[in-house]
């Protein structure tokens, strides 16, 4: 900004002590090595538990991705219900459990009711006691062979979500109309919006014939 006529000089802080705010990233290179030996600690510590848990297929929001599938953040109620898994076992056996979320569609209801036994299947539940092994825990085979590294420690690799599209392809005569959807959709705004009108002119003409019997 210009100064105009006999105004006082500017106070410009030129002289700030800035390299000492700096933050620069030369840590980066051993921040990524740093991860990476956490990550292989925490495999060794939890083994021969998964690192990661179970998650839901979720379709993404808005119409630009709705096309797409992705990993959720948990489990519904309803989904576990159906399952036939407690929602208070659910979070110890290695399955994310999202309280809040609601199921919209029977698909993805059904999908992930699969999905979620299907992992119930594969699981193995390491018994408390050897001695007294209850129903649904591991046998003694089981967990051995779990222990010597036999089975998957990722449960991403060993229940992928895939998002391959399958086309069909062949000539328009091939996939008749079942429907009018358009012509439906209409039919239904229609009558939404004439239900006052009909009901009075039903109304009406029924006290026209009841005047016309006297």
């Amino acid at each position: 900004m210009a100064i105009k006529h006999n105004q006082q000089i500017q106070k410009n802080h030129f002289r700030k002590d800035w390299q000492r705010r700096v933050r620069v990233h030369f840590d980066q290179p051993g921040k990524k090595h740093s991860r990476r030996v956490a990550r292989q600690e925490k495999a060794v510590k939890v083994a021969p538990r998964p690192v990661d848990k179970l998650r839901p297929v979720v379709r993404c929001p808005t119409i630009k991705y709705n096309r797409r599938v992705r990993a959720g953040r948990g489990f519904s109620l309803a989904e576990l219900k159906a399952a036939g898994i407690p929602r208070k076992l659910a979070p110890t056996i290695g399955i994310s459990v999202d309280p809040r979320r609601q199921n919209l569609s029977e698909e993805s209801l059904k999908a992930n009711v699969e999905r979620l036994k299907t992992f119930k299947s594969r699981l193995i539940l390491f018994p408390r006691s050897s001695k007294a092994i209850k129903n649904g825990e591991a046998s003694l085979e089981e967990v051995k062979s779990a222990k010597e590294g036999k089975t998957t420690r990722l449960v991403e690799t060993a229940f992928p979500i895939s998002n391959k599209v399958v086309i069909e392809e062949g000539k328009l005569s091939d996939f008749p109309a079942t429907e009018d959807a358009y012509r439906k959709l209409r039919a239904a705004r229609s009558d939404a919006r004439l239900v006052g009108k009909r009901d009075k002119r039903a109304k009406a003409k029924a006290d026209e014939d009841a005047a016309a019997k006297k």
